[in-house]
């Protein structure tokens, strides 16, 4: 019998040594269309959502905020108008695809964000650098999610934020017509727009993978974070947590 450790990928078992490489394939392949499926799968909704992250992060200016997995950059852009010319906003993601997309836009809005390849299980930062940690749909993909959010906690300063917007589990009545919509729609969208039908087949199915509101409060506790709490926005489809470093 085979002693080596798995996970899941959407809904299959895989060995946890190819996830990284699975989902690094998923958004290579998505990297120049993931603004505007984002655009198209959320009916643009996922802009008032980030918009809500910053308004509720308590970030002002001259503070420090890491963006992890932070893809495309649209909340590195809204940060680092918060944290001004005093303020330091830093741009990660493993994907150097999706990184570079990021990186890209936010010089062509003449955005001064420095772009850094890294592992959220490993960040290249020192302990209580941060007064804010975003992760913006990216955690469903971690493979080891307990180790980044305890790496994201050490980052923090004491006194730091958390926060972890992601998909989560929508309100129980609306689920069918949910389900629907993403096992049905979102890979015809995603073979439209991105001709690339499966991986929002994965998509849909790392959403249904992901921790619910509940657990991932109790993870986030358990890595070390006080005063957790979340916000249900689209009826529970999408939720934004928010934990404190004390």
């Amino acid at each position: 019998m085979s002693d080596k450790k798995t996970t899941h990928f959407g809904f299959k078992t895989i060995e946890e040594s190819e996830k990284a490489r699975k989902v690094g394939e998923v958004f290579h392949s998505v990297a120049r269309k993931y603004d505007l499926m984002n655009d198209v799968m959320s009916f643009g909704m996922h802009r008032g959502w980030k918009r809500f992250t910053v308004e509720v992060s308590g970030v002002g200016a001259g503070d420090r905020v890491l963006d992890i997995a932070g893809g495309s950059g649209d909340l590195s852009r809204l940060f680092a108008k918060k944290t001004g010319a005093g303020g330091e906003v830093i741009l990660t993601d493993i994907n150097a695809s999706m990184l570079a997309v990021g990186r890209d836009r936010l010089i062509d809005d003449g955005v001064a964000v420095p772009a850094l390849q890294c592992d959220a299980e490993k960040l290249p930062f020192p302990d209580g650098y941060f007064d804010c940690v975003i992760v913006a749909f990216g955690l469903r993909n971690m493979t080891h999610k307990d180790k980044a959010l305890a790496e994201m906690q050490r980052v923090l300063k004491t006194g730091g934020r958390l926060l972890v917007l992601e998909f989560s589990q929508i309100w129980k009545p609306l689920a069918p017509v949910y389900d629907a919509y993403s096992f049905k729609l979102l890979p015809l969208m995603g073979r439209i727009f991105a001709k690339d039908a499966d991986s929002y087949q994965y998509l849909a199915e790392s959403i249904r993978m992901h921790p619910d509101q509940e657990t991932l409060k109790q993870m986030m506790l358990d890595a070390g974070f006080a005063k957790v709490d979340y916000y249900n926005l689209a009826a529970g489809a999408v939720a934004l947590h928010k934990g404190w470093k004390l």
